[in-house]
C-alpha cells in the first residue's frame, strides 16, 4: 500500500528538465500577448513535484503577481471530491451504486421525462421515466438531469422558472441544499435515465445524499474525511477572511475578445461567491482550492486511495471510479465516476496514456492524472470564456515531450 506524499525539490531522472523549462516560454508568451492574465501549473512525476509555478498576475489591475499557492475557484473540479465522499459511504455499506436516489430523497420517486416544451411560457408536458434514477446515474451524468444556467435551452428555461441556479451562485446562500434538490426532483428529466450523457446538477444531488446519510454538512464531511487527512489546508466552500487576499481575480472577454475583469452578471453570477458565508454547499461547483492541494488529492488516487498515512479509499474502489462506466461512446473516450477516462481510441489521438482520468472547471482550471506515467498535472487560470484555451493543450503536449 502506497502512502507516499508529494516530495518537493527532488529531481526525477525520467524528466528532461531542459525541455520542461520551455513551458515557461509558452505561458509567458500568452501572458505577454494579453490572452490570459495569470496561470499556475503543477506537474508531479513519481510523487515528486517537478514543476510548480505561478505566471503573470493574480490581479492585473493592482499588478499583484501570481504566486504558486494562489486560491482558485475550481468549480466542477469539486465533483471528483464529492464522488470520493460518496464512495467513502459506499465502502461503509451505507449506499450502493445502483440504489435508487429515491431511497434517500423520496421526491425522486417516479420521475418524468420532458416530452413537449412551450417556449412562450416555459410550460411542458411529460412522459413517465422507464425507471428510477440511481446513484451511479448521478455519478456518470446519465440521470437525465440537466444544468441550470449552462444546459440545454429548454431545461435552462424550466429550471429558471422553478428558481434553480448554477450551484456556485451566491444567491443560494440562504437556501438549503436539500430544499433546492427537492425542487429539482419534481422537474422533468431531459432524457430517460441511463440513455445518454448529459452534464447536469447531478453532483448537487449527490452532495445532498452525503448530508442525509452522514448527518452532517457536505463541507464538514469532506473536510473531516478527505481534506484534513490528506493535508489539503487551502480547500474550502467558505474561504476564510484571513485568506481572502489570496483569491485570484476572475477575467472574461469582451465582444472584441479583449480580456477584461469579470463583473457580477444580471443572472446573479458573482465571482466573489467564495467569500460569501453560506450553508448551501454545491457538490458540483462550489469549492476553492490550490494547485498543490488538488495535486495531493489526485496523488491519493494514483496511490490507490492512500495518502499521508491515511487510507481514504480502498484500491479497488479507486479502480471503479477511474474505469469507464458507459455502454455508449463519450467522444473518443469513456467516463468513470466523475472523470473522463482516456480510452484506447483516445490514447491514439492524445499524448495522455490509456486510463488517464481528467476534468476541469468553469472558471478555467484543468487537471489530469496518468497512472501509466505516474503523472499528476494541473493548469489553472481564472478566465471564462477564453478564446486561447489551447494553452492547456500545448502545455500538455510539451510536458509529455519532456518525459524520457
Amino acid at each position: 500500500m502506497n502512502a507516499q506524499v508529494l516530495q518537493m525539490n527532488e529531481k526525477d531522472s525520467s524528466v528532461n528538465y531542459e525541455r520542461l523549462s520551455k513551458i515557461d516560454g509558452l505561458i509567458n508568451n500568452y501572458i505577454k500577448k494579453d490572452w490570459v492574465k495569470g496561470v499556475v501549473t503543477i506537474v508531479v512525476k513519481d510523487n515528486k513535484v517537478v514543476q510548480y509555478k505561478g505566471y503573470g498576475y493574480a490581479n492585473a489591475e493592482t499588478k499583484q503577481r501570481m504566486p504558486q499557492d494562489e486560491l482558485f475557484r475550481i468549480a466542477s473540479q469539486t465533483k471528483a471530491l464529492t464522488a470520493t465522499g460518496i464512495m467513502i459511504l459506499f465502502e461503509q455499506g451505507k449506499l450502493y451504486l445502483d440504489e435508487p436516489v429515491a431511497d434517500f430523497i423520496p421526491e425522486f420517486k417516479n420521475p418524468v421525462v420532458l416530452d413537449k416544451f412551450n417556449p412562450t411560457d416555459s410550460g411542458y408536458t411529460t412522459v413517465p421515466a422507464n425507471r428510477d434514477i440511481t446513484i451511479r446515474d448521478l455519478l456518470t451524468h446519465t440521470s437525465g438531469i440537466d444544468y441550470a444556467g449552462i444546459g440545454s435551452d429548454n431545461m435552462k428555461a424550466i429550471y429558471a422558472k422553478a428558481g434553480l441556479e448554477p450551484g456556485f451562485n451566491m444567491e443560494k446562500k440562504n437556501q438549503s441544499l436539500l430544499d433546492a434538490v427537492k425542487i429539482l426532483a419534481k422537474l422533468p428529466l431531459v432524457h430517460q435515465p441511463g440513455e445518454k450523457w448529459t452534464y447536469g446538477l447531478n453532483f448537487d444531488v449527490l452532495g445532498s445524499i452525503i448530508e442525509i446519510v452522514s448527518g452532517t454538512s457536505l463541507s464538514d464531511f469532506l473536510t473531516k474525511n478527505i481534506f484534513e487527512p490528506i493535508g489539503m489546508k487551502d480547500t474550502y466552500f467558505n474561504v476564510p477572511a484571513s485568506k481572502a487576499s489570496r483569491l485570484a481575480a476572475v477575467y472574461t472577454e469582451d465582444s472584441l475578445q479583449q480580456v477584461v475583469r469579470f463583473k457580477k452578471q444580471e443572472n446573479g453570477l458573482d465571482p466573489e461567491y467564495p467569500l460569501v458565508k453560506k450553508t448551501y454547499f454545491s457538490g458540483g461547483a462550489d469549492l476553492t482550492s490550490t494547485a498543490f492541494d488538488y495535486a495531493q488529492f489526485l496523488q491519493m488516487l494514483l496511490n490507490g486511495g492512500t495518502y499521508n498515512g491515511h487510507e481514504i479509499l480502498a484500491p479497488r474502489t479507486v479502480q471503479i471510479m477511474t474505469s469507464n462506466q458507459l455502454n455508449f461512446d463519450f467522444g473518443v473516450n469513456g467516463f468513470g465516476l466523475s472523470f473522463e477516462i482516456v480510452s484506447d481510441k483516445g490514447a491514439a489521438r492524445d499524448v495522455r496514456n490509456k486510463g488517464s482520468f481528467a476534468w476541469g472547471g468553469y472558471w478555467g482550471t484543468t487537471f489530469w492524472a496518468d497512472p501509466k506515467a505516474h503523472l499528476v498535472c494541473l493548469i489553472m487560470t481564472q478566465q471564462t470564456p477564453n478564446s486561447h484555451s489551447d494553452l492547456s493543450e500545448k502545455f500538455k503536449d510539451m510536458l509529455y515531450a519532456s518525459l524520457k
